[in-house]
């Protein structure tokens, strides 16, 4: 007999980078089951707007900061009840060949997107596990799949936290404590900005992932994919010699798609990505 979904009324719900984007419409949709809601952002007032908006609470939170994120969660936890629920959202992205990339672009993608779902992560799991409860949250991508000419450093980090999830998995066994790893496809958000479609390759919306994320959450499952179709080309394409795979990926522009973005189109998101790093990295971030 197959087990009832888990209700998520009432349930401790902390999202880094909720105040937009994907962390804003997954917050959104866990409001509408009834969770409590506490939105991070480094932009202290955009979260502020979208809890206001939701009937969520707001913090400020940059994940680069350890001692912070710890401090956030303390005060999540203080504000709304044990933490039952961390989604590990915040994520930046720069584009461009890896070799003119500048070293301070890379740590920063490094230290949001990977080092700040490492801290997230552990946090949680200490929360947690003495409770013998809780899901964690892991908003990768179909990069931490596969490599993408054009956003190397971006698909290393979400590489790793593809591969920190399937490890930690195996560490919470038997722990009560659940972890899943959501792998979207290109997302309509400002982070995608000036992107190629392709064939086979269709965006989705953030709508779409906060739906997989609530869908996990009721009935826990590790994997995610967004949309449920990326599973079988996945599959597929690991069944195939690497020639053959690469040559289906070429054949349906798969990877252009990162390569030769519309820098018009993303100015603004990289303006405003570089104006959220600190003083001295800011001339070379995107």
């Amino acid at each position: 007999m197959a087990r009832q979904p888990r209700s998520l009324t009432g349930k401790v719900v902390a999202i880094t980078g909720g105040g937009r984007g994907i962390g804003a419409a997954i917050a959104a949709a866990l409001r509408r089951e009834g969770a409590r809601v506490a939105v991070g952002d480094l932009d202290l007032e955009v979260a502020q707007r979208t809890a206001e908006e939701l009937g969520a609470v707001a913090f400020p939170l940059d994940v680069t900061d350890r001692s912070g994120f710890t401090k956030f969660l303390e005060e999540v936890e203080g504000r709304l009840g044990p933490l039952d629920v961390l989604v590990n959202n915040a994520g930046i992205m720069s584009l461009g060949r890896f070799e003119d990339e500048s070293d301070r672009s890379t740590t920063r993608q490094l230290e949001i997107n990977l080092h700040g779902v490492l801290h997230g992560t552990r946090e949680a799991i200490k929360r947690m596990r003495p409770r013998g409860t809780g899901h964690i949250v892991n908003i990768a991508s179909a990069a931490g799949k596969a490599g993408f000419p054009g956003a190397a450093t971006y698909c290393a980090t979400k590489h790793g936290v593809v591969g920190l999830s399937e490890a930690v998995r195996g560490e919470l066994r038997g722990s009560g404590v659940d972890l899943s790893v959501v792998l979207p496809a290109i997302v309509r958000t400002e982070l995608a900005a000036g992107l190629k479609e392709a064939r086979f390759f269709k965006s989705v919306e953030a709508t779409d992932v906060a739906d997989a994320v609530v869908k996990t959450l009721r009935r826990p499952k590790f994997e995610v994919y967004v949309p449920g179709s990326l599973d079988a080309m996945n599959r597929l394409t690991r069944l195939l010699p690497r020639s053959v795979a690469e040559w289906i990926v070429r054949s349906l522009k798969g990877d252009q798609i990162l390569f030769d973005p519309s820098h018009e189109a993303r100015k603004d998101y990289e303006a405003r990505a570089a104006a959220s790093a600190p003083t001295t990295d800011r001339e070379n971030t995107g």
